[in-house]
C-alpha cells in the first residue's frame, strides 16, 4: 500500500524527515473498524519503504488515541471464521511489522486507548502519554483472551505481577501509573503531549541513523524472545470467538453499559444429590 490509500490514517512529512501519522476516526474516537485495523496492520511496511522518512510519531485525532475495536467489526466475527482468522492474523502483523521497522516510532497517546490502537501506542519504541489519558487492556472484559500485544510486551515492560493484575482486571491506567510501573516511557500535561512527542522524534531524526536503527533491531529481541507466547495468545483471543458465549455476553454488556455477567462466571445450580 502506497500513502493515498489508507483512508483512516493522515500523515504530515515534517521537516527533518518526521512524519506524523494521525489515526483520523475522531467522530467514533478512533475505534478501529476493519478497515483501520488492516491500515495498523500495513503502515509499518509502507514507512520502511519510504525513505524520506526517518523516524514516526503516531497519534490520535480529536479526544482519543484509540478507543478500541469498533462493535460492528466485533460482533461480525462471532458469525464469521474466515474473519476471525483474519483479524488474528492482522492483531499478529500490527505488532511485527511494528517491531520489524527499523526506524523508531514514537507515539503521543493524547486520550483514550485500547485494543488494536494500545497495541500500536505501546509497541512504539518511545510512548508519551498525557496525564489525562487512561488505557485498558479489555480483552477480559469483553469475553477474550488478551490477544493484541500485552502477553508478550507487558512483562517485560512492567513485570509480570503488575502485568497478571492489569491484564486478568482489565482495570484502566492513566498515565501517571502508566509511567510509574514502566509502561509507557514518560507522561506528560496533556497539552504537552503530541509536542514533546514531535522533540523526540525530532532529536531521533536528526541522530546516527545506522546506530539507532540497529540498536532498535537489537532491543526488539527482547520482544521476539516471548513470541510463542504472543502466537499463543492471538490463537486463544480468536478461539473465544468461536466458543463465543462469553463474548456475545460481553458485547451485550458494552452495549448496555453495565457489568457482564458471563456464561462461564455463573455458579454451578447443586442438584442436591449427594454421592
Amino acid at each position: 500500500m502506497d500513502y493515498q490509500d489508507y483512508r483512516h490514517l493522515l500523515f504530515e512529512h515534517r521537516q527533518n524527515g518526521v512524519l506524523l501519522i494521525t489515526i483520523n476516526r475522531p467522530e467514533v474516537y478512533n475505534a478501529t473498524n476493519a478497515r483501520l485495523h488492516l491500515e495498523l496492520a500495513e503502515i509499518w511496511r509502507t514507512v520502511a519503504k519510504d525513505e524520506a522518512t526517518k523516524a514516526v510519531v503516531i497519534t490520535g485525532a480529536g479526544k482519543a488515541f484509540s478507543a478500541g475495536g469498533d462493535l460492528t467489526m466485533v460482533t461480525s466475527n462471532l458469525d464469521d471464521i474466515t474473519g476471525v482468522l483474519r483479524t488474528g492474523e492482522e492483531a499478529r502483523s500490527i505488532v511485527y511489522n511494528l517491531l520489524d521497522l527499523d526506524k523508531p516510532v514514537v507515539s503521543a497517546i493524547n486520550g483514550v486507548a485500547v485494543g488494536a490502537g494500545l497495541a500500536v501506542a505501546l509497541t512504539a519504541d518511545i510512548s508519551i502519554m498525557a496525564d489525562t489519558a487512561r488505557f485498558t487492556d479489555g480483552h477480559t472484559r469483553l469475553g477474550v483472551a488478551s490477544g493484541d500485544h500485552a502477553v508478550m510486551l507487558w512483562p517485560l515492560l512492567c513485570g509480570m505481577a503488575k502485568a497478571k493484575y492489569y491484564l486478568l482486571t482489565s482495570d484502566f491506567i492513566d498515565g501517571t501509573e502508566a509511567e510509574r510501573i514502566g509502561l509507557v516511557s514518560k507522561c506528560v500535561p496533556h497539552a504537552e503531549v503530541l509536542d514533546r512527542a514531535l522533540q523526540v522524534a525530532d532529536r531521533l531524526a536528526a541522530g546516527s541513523q545506522p546506530s539507532l536503527r540497529w540498536t532498535k533491531r537489537a532491543l526488539n529481541h527482547w520482544y521476539k524472545s516471548a513470541a510463542p507466547a504472543f502466537e499463543l495468545s492471538v490463537v486463544m483471543e480468536m478461539f473465544n470467538f468461536v466458543e463465543r458465549h462469553d463474548v456475545e455476553e460481553g458485547l451485550t454488556a458494552i452495549r448496555e453499559k453495565r457489568e457482564p455477567r458471563f456464561p462461564s462466571g455463573e455458579p454451578e445450580v447443586s442438584t442436591g444429590v449427594s454421592g
